[in-house]
C-alpha cells in the first residue's frame, strides 16, 4: 500500500504542479473543472445516489453550476457573497461534527447532502481560480502545500504525543496532539512564505492568522468527509488514485482550506 501511495503521488505531483504553473487562467479553471467534476461523482455516493443515471445527472448538475459561477468570477461581490456562504456552512460543520446525532435522516438528509455538494464543490473550484488569477500560481502552491505540511505535522505529531482523541465518533485515528503539531508546522511554514513572498511587516500577523484559520477549517474538511463515509459504511470515496481512494480522499481538506484561505487574504486585503 505504501509503495503504491509513493508511485501515485510522484505521478500526480508534476501533473498538479504543471497544471497551476503551465496553464494560463481559463484554461487552469478547466483543469479545475475537470477535477471537482470528479469530486461530485463520488460526493453522490454519500446523497446517496446508487444509479449511474441518478449520478451522472447530479455531476452535470454540479458542472452547470460552476459553468454559471465561471460567468461571475470577476464580480467581487458575487465573489465574496459565495465565500461567505461557505464560511458559513463550514462554521455549522464544526459544530455538526461535534454533534454527528443531529444530522437528519431520509430524504432531508439526502437533499442537505446534495446541496452542500454543490456549495463545497463551487467555492473551492472558485476559490483556487481567483487565487490563480488574481494572486498568481505561487499562492495556490502555496495553499496546496499549507495542507500537505498540515498532514506531516498532524501526522508525526499525533503519533508521538496523540491520546486523546479529536473526534472519537468520527474519525478515531485524530488526536489534539496531531491539530498542535499541524498548527506548529504550518505556523513556520507559513513564517517562511511571508519572507518569500515579500510581505511587508505589517501584513505578515494577518496572514498568519489566516493560515491558522486555514489549517483548522482544513481539519474540519477532513472530518467531515469521514462522518459522510461512516454514514454509507464506505472505506474511501473512490478508487481512482491507487493507494490513496478517491479524488474526494486527496481533496476534502481543500474543499473547506480554499475558499477560507482566498475570504481570509480578501479580509486582511492582501
Amino acid at each position: 500500500m505504501l509503495k503504491l501511495r509513493i508511485i501515485s503521488a510522484l505521478v500526480l505531483a508534476p501533473l498538479v504542479i504543471w497544471s497551476i504553473f503551465g496553464l494560463e487562467n481559463s484554461r487552469f479553471a478547466v483543469a479545475m473543472l475537470i477535477v471537482v467534476s470528479m469530486c461530485a461523482w463520488e460526493w453522490s455516493r454519500f446523497i446517496p445516489l446508487h444509479s449511474i443515471l441518478y449520478r451522472s445527472v447530479y455531476t452535470i448538475a454540479a458542472i452547470l453550476i460552476i459553468a454559471i459561477t465561471w460567468q461571475f468570477a470577476s464580480q467581487p461581490v458575487f465573489v465574496n457573497s459565495l465565500l461567505w456562504l461557505a464560511l458559513a456552512w463550514w462554521l455549522f460543520a464544526l459544530f455538526w461534527i461535534t454533534q454527528p446525532g443531529l444530522f437528519p435522516h431520509g430524504t432531508a438528509a439526502s437533499v442537505l447532502k446534495s446541496l452542500v455538494g454543490f456549495l463545497l464543490i463551487a467555492t473551492c473550484w472558485l476559490a483556487l481560480v481567483v487565487l490563480h488569477g488574481r494572486h498568481g500560481p505561487w499562492w495556490v502552491l502555496f495553499v496546496l502545500s499549507l495542507i500537505w505540511m498540515a498532514d506531516i505535522g498532524a501526522y508525526f505529531s499525533g503519533r508521538q504525543w496523540g491520546k486523546r482523541k479529536l473526534a472519537p465518533s468520527v474519525s478515531p485515528g485524530k488526536t489534539w496532539a496531531g491539530v498542535y503539531g499541524a498548527l506548529a508546522a504550518c505556523g513556520l511554514y507559513a513564517l517562511i512564505a511571508s519572507w518569500l513572498f515579500n510581505l511587508s511587516g505589517k501584513d505578515i500577523p494577518g496572514f498568519l492568522l489566516v493560515c491558522m484559520l486555514t489549517v483548522l477549517f482544513s481539519i474540519a474538511g477532513d472530518l467531515l468527509e469521514s462522518l459522510l463515509k461512516r454514514h454509507q459504511d464506505m472505506k474511501d470515496s473512490g478508487q481512482l488514485i491507487p493507494g490513496h481512494g478517491g479524488i474526494l480522499d486527496r481533496v476534502d481538506s481543500l474543499l473547506a482550506a480554499a475558499p477560507i484561505f482566498v475570504l481570509g487574504l480578501f479580509w486582511v486585503e492582501l
